[in-house]
């Protein structure tokens, strides 16, 4: 069980946690939404939680939950730059099937 980072994503969190001047991390999570059923839920981590689970990639913590996690295994975050348009990816091999917009995934 894992959730990885590219290195273009790692040095992307690295430097944002650095400009901010704190943060241990990324959380990784799932929240019910969207016409698919799930998004994506990324945010700093500057305070952990007893039931966190962690990975390391790149030199980054990579936080998440056990319930998130069964949807997130093997996922692997990327951060890319497209003409004017930037943001991470979430490469997910369980993702059946997305909304037309991109912003709901469903297992």
């Amino acid at each position: 069980m894992a959730i990885t980072l590219t290195e273009r994503a790692a040095t992307h969190v690295s430097n944002f946690i650095a400009k901010r001047g704190k943060g241990l991390g990324i959380r990784l999570g799932v929240k019910t939404s969207g016409c698919s059923g799930m998004a994506y839920k990324l945010e700093f981590v500057d305070v952990t939680s007893d039931d966190d689970v962690t990975f390391q990639s790149h030199g980054v913590t990579v936080f998440t939950d056990a319930k998130s996690l069964a949807y997130l295994d093997g996922t692997e975050l990327d951060y890319a730059k497209e003409g004017l348009n930037e943001g991470f990816q979430f490469n997910n091999p369980n993702v059946k099937n997305e909304c037309g917009c991109g912003e709901s995934f469903n297992v």
